[in-house]
């Protein structure tokens, strides 16, 4: 038996140096630093601060826009609301005006029937009135019913007679001619009516055309 030596003999009796195993030259892997997981947590929350401000500040800045545009809409709802009641009242105001006036024009032509109906009748004295026969008596009545009737007529559709005799003069509703020197009434009174005037609605559709009293207290 041999004894165990460092040596291994080959097999002719030779010593030989036993074989050595090369050395493991495996690269040992690089350590990462431990700089961040070592580092203090208040460094880290004011990292993580400075990180989330950018984008805690955008919402921020769109709920502004965002209220802004709501005001502006807002502003415009009211404005448009706005204009369609004041367009709604004035259509209404047009309608009710052209029902009113529409027949203005006309009604302003017809005012000389009236007047010459009037005219008929004034002329005709009262003596021949009285003394008529009842032919004429029969015209006579004839003319005032169709005067009464015209009159009612226009009156149906907004148009209504001034009576200025002994009224106070307005400008707004008479055309005064003449003046009548009269010291029983205050100046300023219709004393005389020449041609009557009409209103339609609350418009003058035409003056009356008065002479007026002067010379009489003031009133």
């Amino acid at each position: 038996m041999r004894p165990k030596t460092g040596f291994d003999f080959t097999t002719d009796g030779m010593m030989q140096e036993p074989s050595r195993k090369p050395r493991d030259t495996a690269e040992v892997p690089e350590q990462t630093p431990a700089n961040d997981e070592g580092a203090s947590p208040a460094a880290a929350l004011a990292e993580g601060t400075v990180a989330d401000r950018p984008a805690a500040e955008a919402p921020a800045n769109e709920v502004d826009t965002l209220r802004q545009e709501n005001a502006g809409l807002k502003d415009r709802l009211l404005r448009a609301l706005a204009e369609m009641e004041n367009l709604r009242r004035r259509t209404e105001r047009e309608v009710a005006d052209a029902k009113t006036y529409g027949i203005a024009n006309f009604a302003r032509d017809m005012l000389g029937v009236a007047d010459n109906l009037r005219r008929a009748l004034d002329h005709l004295p009262a003596e021949a009135r009285e003394s008529a026969d009842a032919a004429l008596k029969g015209l006579i009545e004839g003319v005032e019913v169709t005067e009464r009737d015209f009159l009612s007529r226009l009156t149906r559709h907004g148009v209504k007679k001034l009576e200025p005799q002994g009224e106070r003069f307005d400008p707004n509703l008479h055309e005064a001619l003449f003046e009548v020197p009269d010291e029983s009434v205050p100046a300023g009174t219709v004393a005389q009516v020449i041609e009557s005037g009409y209103t339609i609605g609350d418009r003058v559709l035409r003056p009356a055309k008065v002479g007026v009293a002067k010379g009489g207290p003031k009133g």
